[in-house]
């Protein structure tokens, strides 16, 4: 009997247990934190979360709205444009191929009026440069807008060497030929 009088307490002390177990509220958040400690941390994420996005706000919306006013006030002149005179060139063959020529009507931009009196007194040297390189360019080498954007960095390096230390803002072409 001993061993049903064991077995009946231990019945008694798991129906005990599961009492108590069934008593005690089930948590709904994995680790174990008190109350207190979960709602401080959602407090202090939402207030960081807050911060951040009033500051964020804050420099986006209203700190640079004011630094472009202020940016945009001072005047800008205007460019000045040099128009140079128009220039034909037989372009480089190789072999017997039929000879192509080359015209083309080229502007400077200049940032200010100042240049454009240096630029006059050397506006020889400069034709002779462009005829010189243009003279050295073959028909493929103008081929594509990609042809068009080297041939004019190639030329406003060149005006910018010569006028050194003043510079030009482009060269412009305001019609380009090749027959």
């Amino acid at each position: 009997m001993a061993t049903k009088e064991e077995a009946q307490t231990e019945t008694e002390e798991a129906a005990g247990q599961e009492g108590a177990e069934a008593a005690a509220p089930k948590r709904w958040f994995p680790f174990k934190l008190s109350l207190s400690r979960k709602m401080m941390m959602m407090v202090a994420g939402g207030v960081i979360a807050l911060g951040a996005l009033g500051g964020g706000g804050y420099y986006f919306f209203l700190d640079h709205h004011g630094a472009t006013d202020v940016a945009a006030a001072p005047h800008v002149k205007p460019p000045v444009f040099v128009d140079m005179p128009e220039v034909l060139v037989n372009l480089s063959s190789s072999g017997g191929e039929r000879t192509q020529y080359l015209k083309v009507k080229i502007a400077l931009e200049l940032p200010d009026e100042a240049v454009s009196a240096q630029i006059q007194p050397v506006m020889p040297r400069l034709l002779d440069t462009f005829q010189t390189y243009l003279r050295e360019l073959r028909p493929n080498d103008l081929d594509g807008s990609a042809g068009l954007y080297r041939l004019k960095e190639e030329l406003t390096r060149r005006v910018n060497a010569s006028i050194a230390p003043n510079r030009i803002n482009a060269v412009l072409f305001k019609e380009i030929v090749v027959q």
